[in-house]
C-alpha cells in the first residue's frame, strides 16, 4: 500500500486510540514495514494534525557533522519516501556527498513514533515535472525566486527577487521546472515503529532489509 499525502485514504482513522489500539503485536504486524508506515500516515492526516507528514531529514556533511531539518513526505512510492526541494541546498549537497541518511516522524496524539534510516536518491525528471506542476503558482514562483541554503543580504533582497520572476510567470502559461528543483527518494533499510505505553513501557518494533526481505524484532524502551 502506498501514501500520497494529497490524497489519504483512512476515513474513520482518527479515532482515539485506546489502551488496546496502543500496542504492537509482532504477531499481527505486516512483513512489510511500508505498510504499517502507509496506515499510520492516514491515520495522522485523518487525525487534523496541522503537519501530519512533517518529517525530520537527518544528513551527514563532509566534516562527518550531522544535521537535521523538517520536510514534508509528498508520497510513498514503490516502497520508497519521496520529498521535494532545492538540488542546491544544504541537504542537497550533503546528500550528493552521502547518501546515507534517517529521518523520522513523530504523532503526539496517538503517541507514535518511526524512525527511518537508509540511502537518498533523485527521482526521475518525469516525476519531479509532474509534482511541480500541482503546486500552487506562488510555491512556483519560490522555487524559482529562493537561492535555498545560501547566504542573502536582507529580507528585501529575497522579496525583489520574487517580485521579478512573478513578473516573469505571471502571463505564462505553465511556470517551468527550475532545474535546480526536484524530488529525492528515501529507499528505508531500517525502519523502527514506536507506540507509547502506560508505565513508559512502550512498545519498540524493528524492521531491518536483509537482503531484499524485512526482518522483525522487539527493542526494550
Amino acid at each position: 500500500m502506498d501514501f500520497d499525502a494529497n490524497n489519504p485514504r483512512g476515513k474513520n482513522a482518527g479515532r482515539r486510540l485506546d489502551e488496546a489500539g496502543r500496542r504492537l503485536d509482532e504477531t499481527q504486524m505486516p512483513g512489510d514495514p511500508i505498510q504499517l508506515l502507509s496506515r499510520w500516515l492516514e491515520e495522522a492526516v485523518a487525525s487534523g494534525n496541522p503537519e501530519p507528514t512533517a518529517m525530520t531529514l537527518s544528513t551527514v556533511g563532509p566534516d562527518g557533522m550531522p544535521s537535521s531539518r523538517i520536510v514534508l513526505l509528498k508520497q510513498i512510492s514503490q516502497g520508497a519516501l519521496v520529498f521535494f526541494t532545492n538540488y542546491n541546498s544544504r541537504k542537497s549537497r550533503e546528500i550528493g556527498q552521502q547518501a546515507k541518511v534517517a529521518a523520522g516522524f513523530f504523532w503526539p496524539g496517538p503517541e507514535r513514533q518511526v524512525r527511518i534510516e537508509g540511502t537518498a536518491k533523485r527521482i526521475g525528471e518525469d516525476e519531479s515535472d509532474r509534482y511541480f506542476r500541482s503546486r500552487p503558482f506562488e510555491s512556483k514562483v519560490g522555487a524559482w525566486a529562493s537561492p535555498q541554503s545560501e547566504r542573502i543580504p536582507d529580507r528585501g533582497f529575497l522579496e525583489r527577487t520574487y517580485e521579478r520572476f512573478w513578473k516573469k510567470f505571471e502571463q505564462a502559461e505553465e511556470v517551468p521546472r527550475p532545474a535546480h528543483w526536484g524530488g529525492f527518494a528515501i529507499v528505508p533499510s531500517r525502519i523502527e515503529f514506536w507506540q507509547g505505553r502506560s508505565a513508559r513501557l512502550h512498545d519498540r518494533i524493528e524492521y531491518l532489509c536483509d537482503n531484499d526481505r524485512w526482518v522483525m524484532a522487539r527493542l526494550a524502551p
